[in-house]
C-alpha cells in the first residue's frame, strides 16, 4: 500500500534538512570568500572560480536523481549527499586556513572541497525535493514549497549571524571549528528530518492503468499502443542506464517545456545578484552598509512574497491549484518591478529605490514559490520511475542558469558602459533586459502547460486516420 501523505509536522521535519544544507553552503559562498579575499588577500576570482565548481557539478543532478529511482527510498540519497556536503564544507575551511601557508596546495584542496560541496547539494536536494513532491497532498503543496524554502532562508540568517559571532576574533583554527560545527549541526538536522519517515513501499495496488491515465490522460483517452497484459504501466522496472531514462524524459513535452521556463527564468532571476548593490552605490550614492540593508530588504520582500502565495490560497481556496497562473502573474511582476529598476537608473536619486527593490523581493518570492511547486506537482507527470530524473533535469537547469545569471549580468553591464554614455544608463539596460527574460518566461510559463493537450490532440488525429485508412 501507498505511504499516507505527509502532515504539516513531517514538512517541518524535511525543511530541517533544507535548513542544514542552507547553512553549509551559505558559509562556503560567502564567510569563506570574504576570509580568502580579505584575510588570505587572495584574487577576488578565487572563490568566484570555487563557486563555478560549485554550481558546475550541478549538471549531473539528473545523474544523481536516477539513482535515487532506482532504490526503493530517497533517504539514503538525502542522508550521503548530506555526508558528502558536510565533509566538503569541512574540507573547504580547512583548504582557506591552508592557503596562509601554503597557498597552492590549499587551493588544490579548496578546489576538492568545492566540487564535494556540488555533489552533496545536488544528489541531497534532489532527493529531497522528489521525496517532499510524492508525499505531499496536491492542496498543500505550495505551502510546503514555501515552508521548505523559509526554513532554508533561516539557515542562512541563523548560520551568519551566530558564525560571525563566533569568528571574532579571527584566526585560521576558529575557521574550521566554525565550520566543523555547522557541518556537525547540518548532520544532526538531516538525521532528524529523515528518521522514519520513509519506509520501504509494498508494490502498488491501483487497478491497472489508473496512474497513468491519472497523471497523463483522460480515463477515457489511454495512449493508443498496447501493452502485453503482464506488463502493466505503474509495473515496468526502471531502466538501468541513466542514457535511456534522460531521453525518455527529455523525450517528455511537460518536462523538457519546463526545465526551459525553469532556465530562462532563474536566469532573469539571478541576473541582478552582482549589479544590484553597486548599482546603488554608484548611481544613488549609497554607502557599503547602505547596499547591504538594501540587499536585506530584498530577502525580506522575498520572504514576504514566498509566504504570500499560501496565504491567498488560504483565504481563496479556488486558487490553491493555480500554480502555473501564479507562476505566469510572477513573472509579469517581477518585470515590472525590473522595469522600475530601469526607470530609477534614468530618473536617479529622486525614484524611491527601497520600495522598488522590496517590491522586486515580493513578486521573486511568489514566482519562485510557484516555479517550486509546479515543479513538485509535475514530477510525477509522465513515465514512473522517472521523478529523481525529471527533478534532477530541473534541478540542473536551476542551477546552470544561476551559475550563468550573475556573470551575464555583470558581464553585460560592462558591455553597455562602452556603447551607453552613463553608468546609470548601462545598468538600466541590463534591468530592462531582465524584465524581458521575466515576460518570455511568464510566456514559456503557459507554454509548459499547452504540451499535454497538444499531445492529446495529436493522438486523437493519428487514431482517426488510422481508422479511416483501415476502413478505406
Amino acid at each position: 500500500m501507498r505511504q499516507p501523505a505527509l502532515s504539516w509536522f513531517g514538512i517541518i521535519r524535511l525543511g530541517l534538512v533544507q535548513t542544514g544544507l542552507g547553512a553549509i553552503v551559505v558559509l562556503t559562498t560567502s564567510t569563506l570568500n570574504r576570509v580568502m579575499v580579505v584575510e588570505m588577500a587572495m584574487p577576488a576570482i578565487l572563490p568566484g572560480a570555487l563557486v563555478a565548481i560549485h554550481y558546475a557539478l550541478q549538471v549531473f543532478r539528473p545523474a544523481w536523481g536516477h539513482g535515487s529511482d532506482l532504490g526503493a527510498r530517497r533517504t539514503p540519497w538525502i542522508v550521503g549527499g548530506m555526508a558528502v556536503l558536510a565533509t566538503g564544507g569541512l574540507l573547504a575551511a580547512l583548504a582557506t586556513a591552508w592557503m596562509a601557508k601554503a597557498p597552492l596546495f590549499g587551493i588544490a584542496l579548496a578546489v576538492l572541497a568545492f566540487g564535494l560541496i556540488g555533489a552533496g547539494v545536488g544528489a541531497a536536494g534532489t532527493a529531497l525535493l522528489v521525496l517532499l513532491a510524492k508525499r505531499t497532498d496536491e492542496k498543500r503543496r505550495a505551502a510546503a514549497a514555501t515552508v521548505v524554502w523559509v526554513m532554508m532562508i533561516a539557515g542562512f540568517i541563523v548560520t551568519t549571524g551566530v558564525a560571525g559571532q563566533m569568528l571574532d576574533p579571527f584566526s585560521p583554527l576558529r575557521l574550521v571549528e566554525v565550520s566543523g560545527g555547522v557541518s556537525l549541526a547540518a548532520m544532526i538536522l538531516t538525521i532528524a528530518g529523515v528518521w522514519r519517515i520513509e519506509r520501504r513501499e509494498a508494490a502498488p495496488v491501483e487497478p491497472p492503468g489508473q496512474e497513468l491515465s491519472r497523471q497523463e490522460f483522460p480515463s477515457q483517452e489511454l495512449p493508443s499502443q498496447e501493452l502485453p497484459s503482464q506488463e502493466l504501466p505503474h509495473q515496468v522496472a526502471p531502466a538501468s542506464s541513466f542514457r535511456a531514462a534522460i531521453v525518455e524524459v527529455w523525450g517528455e513535452p511537460k518536462a523538457r517545456r519546463f526545465a526551459l521556463f525553469v532556465f530562462v527564468s532563474m536566469l532573469a532571476y539571478s541576473a541582478q545578484d552582482l549589479i544590484l548593490e553597486p548599482f546603488a552605490g554608484i548611481v544613488f550614492g549609497f554607502t557599503p552598509g547602505a547596499t547591504t540593508q538594501l540587499s536585506g530588504m530584498q530577502h525580506g520582500g522575498t520572504l514576504i512574497g514566498m509566504a504570500l502565495v499560501p496565504l491567498v490560497g488560504w483565504l481563496l481556496p479556488r486558487s490553491r491549484g493555480n500554480l502555473p497562473v501564479w507562476a505566469l502573474g510572477g513573472c509579469l511582476a517581477s518585470a515590472l518591478a525590473l522595469l522600475g529598476l530601469a526607470a530609477a537608473a534614468v530618473v536617479g536619486p529622486s525614484w524611491p529605490l527601497r520600495e522598488t527593490v522590496l517590491v522586486l523581493g515580493v513578486t521573486n518570492g511568489a514566482y519562485a514559490v510557484a516555479a517550486i511547486g509546479s515543479m513538485m506537482a509535475l514530477v510525477g507527470a509522465g513515465g514512473e520511475k522517472r521523478e529523481g530524473v525529471r527533478m534532477g533535469l530541473w534541478g540542473a537547469a536551476q542551477a546552470v542558469a544561476f551559475g550563468l545569471g550573475g556573470f551575464l549580468g555583470t558581464l553585460a553591464c560592462d558591455i553597455a558602459r562602452i556603447w551607453l554614455p552613463s553608468a546609470a544608463l548601462s545598468y538600466g539596460a541590463v534591468f530592462a533586459s531582465e524584465a524581458g527574460l521575466f515576460v518570455v518566461a511568464a510566456w514559456m510559463a503557459v507554454w509548459v502547460h499547452r504540451a499535454p493537450a497538444a499531445s492529446v490532440v495529436r493522438q486523437r488525429i493519428v487514431g482517426d486516420l488510422g481508422t479511416a485508412s483501415a476502413g478505406g
